[in-house]
């Protein structure tokens, strides 16, 4: 008989994995804490160890995963912003189940530290008002992304025929979605530049 393997430690990693998961293919709703001990086979009050807050640090966590956002510096303001802008669109798009989450929680934790870090990239590379322009920048992408989301159909993640919805891959969306957002985001970008 082959011995048994030893069960993978629980960890925030994988807690927030497993919460990920669920989020996306099931829907927020349907994240519980019994829901998500089940999907990492621990009782839930394992999760507590990990997550003393329990589920409103499980929803910042989440909420934190997908807005903590790094791009490398660019000399141009309107590069580094598009950098961050894409990469901030791929990363919501990989996990629509939080989204409203990303939305109605206030950065906290990595994602307040990724904010400051590309506002003073983007004033650091002359972007004027930068606090005000990352804001602005945020709630496009943000709107973006819902507006994507919503046109997508996840609305529903279990699909008519019980199969959970796929999320678009971060590299590979809608064509259309795609040129709808450069468009904007060049428009956006001009405008900034105007100010």
């Amino acid at each position: 008989m082959p011995a048994k393997r030893p069960p993978i430690p629980l960890s925030r990693e994988r807690i927030i994995d497993a919460a990920l998961h669920i989020a996306d293919t099931q829907g927020l709703r349907r994240l519980t804490m019994r829901r998500l001990g089940d999907a990492l086979q621990v009782e839930a009050m394992a999760i507590y160890h990990h997550l003393p807050r329990g589920k409103d640090a499980l929803m910042d966590a989440l909420a934190e995963h997908v807005t903590a956002v790094h791009v490398d510096p660019s000399p141009d303001w309107r590069e580094g912003a598009r950098q961050w802008c894409r990469a901030s669109r791929a990363l919501l798009r990989e996990h629509p189940g939080v989204l409203a989450l990303a939305l109605t929680r206030p950065p906290k934790g990595r994602a307040a530290m990724a904010l400051r870090e590309q506002t003073d990239q983007l004033a650091e590379a002359g972007l004027p008002d930068a606090p005000r322009a990352v804001r602005a920048l945020r709630a496009y992408v943000f709107g973006a992304v819902a507006v994507e989301v919503q046109q997508s159909g996840w609305a529903e993640p279990m699909g008519e025929d019980g199969e959970p919805w796929r999320p678009p891959s971060a590299g590979g969306g809608d064509p259309a979605s795609d040129a709808d957002f450069e468009s904007g985001l060049e428009a956006f970008l001009t405008g900034l530049a105007a100010r």
